[in-house]
């Protein structure tokens, strides 16, 4: 059986755990030969033999590593034609006065300064290439605001900014461009950003890494001529009003 993105290959930047580990492994089931960056080598190496993907450790605030990681897949498969943009974090989830200098700079390295680094190198060889497909992870945190979430929702609000102009430079070399922007989900976030574990029962109900990975390979397998802007992924759970 054909599957939807059979030969294809893809990029996933924090794939060791949580959501990037869902996608991978989604993109893995729907054909795509997938490659895995991540700062935590042991993580990254557990993940990728049970996925049976493959690793490269690299962070995505350090120009030279996305380099080194985007030439492993070139080297590999001569040509790139997913980037999956997952990796970020709250870093410090705190009132503007209670963060520091250091814990500013690197939420938005992370967040969006990162991705804007992978997108750049990524933007000439799919132009190149004629066509790829960019996906960007971002969060609802940078369409709402939240006391103590405004760094963090910053710079994924100017993620969302950057993708639509990313968007219409690449769209006449039938390159797409979307968002995917999830809301609580069952992953190692909280935990990562210091705060309070869900609730068990909520948890369950929150967005899993294999229902966003679904959701990837489907804008994925879109036909080519067709491009999803965004996608804003709520649990049904999560009540947001107004929204």
């Amino acid at each position: 059986m054909v599957t939807p993105l059979q030969g294809l290959s893809a990029l996933v930047t924090g794939g060791a755990k949580g959501y990037g580990a869902g996608i991978a492994e989604s993109l893995r089931d729907a054909g795509a030969k997938v490659w895995i960056t991540g700062r935590d080598e042991t993580a990254l190496k557990r993940t990728a033999n049970a996925l049976g993907v493959t690793p490269i450790r690299a962070d995505v605030t350090v120009p030279s590593d996305w380099d080194a990681a985007i030439n492993a897949v070139i080297k590999e498969s001569s040509r790139l034609d997913i980037l999956v943009n997952n990796a970020g974090g709250g870093v410090k989830i705190a009132s503007t006065e209670e963060q520091t200098d250091e814990s500013i700079a690197a939420a938005i390295a992370l967040n969006l300064t990162g991705v804007i680094y992978g997108c750049r190198r990524v933007a000439t060889i799919m132009h190149r290439q004629k066509a790829g497909i960019i996906i960007n992870i971002s969060s609802v945190a940078g369409h709402h605001a939240w006391p103590t979430w405004g760094i963090y929702g910053a710079a994924k609000a100017g993620l969302n900014h950057f993708s639509k102009s990313l968007y219409l430079e690449l769209r006449p070399h039938n390159v797409r461009v979307t968002t995917i922007t999830p809301s609580w989900g069952a992953t190692e976030f909280l935990d990562a950003a210091g705060l309070s574990p869900q609730d068990p029962e909520i948890r369950s109900k929150c967005i899993k890494p294999s229902e966003l990975g679904l959701l990837v390979v489907e804008h994925c397998a879109l036909p080519a001529h067709l491009c999803v802007q965004e996608t804003i992924l709520w649990p049904m759970v999560q009540e947001v009003n107004p929204l």
